[in-house]
């Protein structure tokens, strides 16, 4: 039994503390994944089982203030993960770029911008818990709720074992991208009286797709180049790009394109009942003219 224990503690040693990065291993929530995989798990049973119960029969929370407060605390950060991507990145190979393991300041700001980016991914779990508290549950989908689990937990995995090189680049693009959108859910937050310059929003979506497209290519250039950056990382990051893609191109067919096109099919509608209304009206007057000549 001793034996075994000390096997499994052999384990566990070798897989959270001999393969992590001696920099950032004892930073905050990334020794071990228990944390976050707890983190996770309310998170999943407050949005799919919880939450939705407890508002039931209540009235949906408005949260105006805290919306403002919170989407532009999360367009604030974006902005600073975007600067100092594009500080890191300019001495940096767009083809294959190794994780700098040194305890440079540069290097210890790269590992601090990986680690800032988790981070962000946990408090962006408030998205979905503010949708149930507002009752906006056509929004707590299968793709919301995916993407904002997967995300913490690869981001967790590169900040422990991988800081820096060429995986940066999709927190880089996926910061940009957050600064619309979050942009977006300030404007919004302020009430319907801003929905009239908000017309770009679709958009965003299309930006996200475009995002995930450069993150597979950036990333497929490791299946041909080697710079010391684990090209094993592919396994997870081209999945998942194929299959966000996806999930978000059926996301905008179903939110945009199906009501663009019965919104033709309505005005088309409308305009074959307003010819034919014309006509009658026109073959009745013919007739009543045709009724006095003949008196």
């Amino acid at each position: 039994m001793a034996a075994a224990n000390a096997t499994q503690t052999d384990y566990w040693n070798f897989l959270f503390i001999e393969l992590a990065d001696p920099r950032t291993n004892d930073w905050f929530l990334i020794k071990s994944p228990l944390p976050l995989l707890t983190i996770l798990g309310f998170y999943l049973y407050f949005v799919l089982s919880w939450g939705p119960r407890f508002m039931r029969d209540r009235k949906p929370f408005k949260l105006e203030r805290t919306l403002l407060v919170y989407n532009f605390f999360q367009v604030v950060l974006s902005v600073w993960m975007v600067y100092e991507g594009v500080v890191i990145w300019q001495y940096y190979s767009w083809r294959c770029q190794p994780v700098d393991w040194s305890r440079t300041p540069k290097a210890y700001r790269e590992a601090r911008v990986v680690y800032a980016y988790y981070l962000a991914k946990i408090t962006e779990l408030l998205d979905t818990i503010f949708f149930v508290l507002r009752k906006n549950d056509r929004q707590v989908t299968f793709l919301h709720v995916y993407h904002h689990t997967v995300m913490p937990m690869i981001s967790w995995g590169t900040s422990k074992y991988y800081p820096g090189g060429h995986g940066t680049f999709i927190g880089w693009i996926n910061s940009f991208v957050h600064i619309i959108m979050y942009s977006y859910y300030f404007l919004s937050a302020f009430g319907p009286q801003m929905q009239k310059y908000l017309w770009w929003k679709k958009y965003i979506t299309n930006l996200q797709m475009i995002q995930f497209c450069c993150c597979f290519i950036h990333q497929t250039q490791l299946l041909y180049t080697d710079c010391g950056y684990p090209r094993w990382s592919v396994c997870f990051t081209l999945p998942n790009a194929v299959f966000f893609y996806f999930l978000f191109n059926d996301f905008y067919q179903k939110s945009y394109k199906k009501k663009q096109e019965a919104a033709k099919k309505a005005k088309a509608l409308t305009t074959d009942n307003n010819n034919e209304s014309c006509a009658k009206d026109l073959n009745a007057a013919i007739k009543t003219i045709e009724q006095k000549k003949a008196l």
